[in-house]
């Protein structure tokens, strides 16, 4: 099953570089990561207003795993979940 992690801008305290690097570190080892990005600066395109994704995303990951589990208890130890903010994993349908 294949998962996209969604970012949440809502944490109580900044993120710091030592806790991205050890989550990287233990995210790369466990083969169920498959990378992801910040993201920056949008524009809209279409006829109809909608809130900017941006204003509350702030990056994803993706992740490959048969277990869920696996992919959960690895979150814990990510920056986000650290400094009291919020993760979406969304399931991604097969096709």
């Amino acid at each position: 099953m294949e998962y996209i992690l969604f970012i949440h801008k809502n944490t109580d305290a900044i993120t710091t570089e030592d806790q991205w690097n050890s989550f990287f570190v233990e995210a790369n080892k466990s083969e169920i990561f498959q990378g992801g990005s910040e993201i920056s600066n949008s524009f809209q395109i279409g006829n109809k207003q909608v809130q900017k994704i941006t204003t509350n995303i702030a990056g994803f990951m993706r992740f490959k795993s048969d277990d869920k589990n696996k992919i959960l208890s690895l979150l814990e130890m990510h920056p986000v979940i650290i400094q009291g903010g919020t993760l979406e994993l969304c399931e991604m349908p097969k096709s």
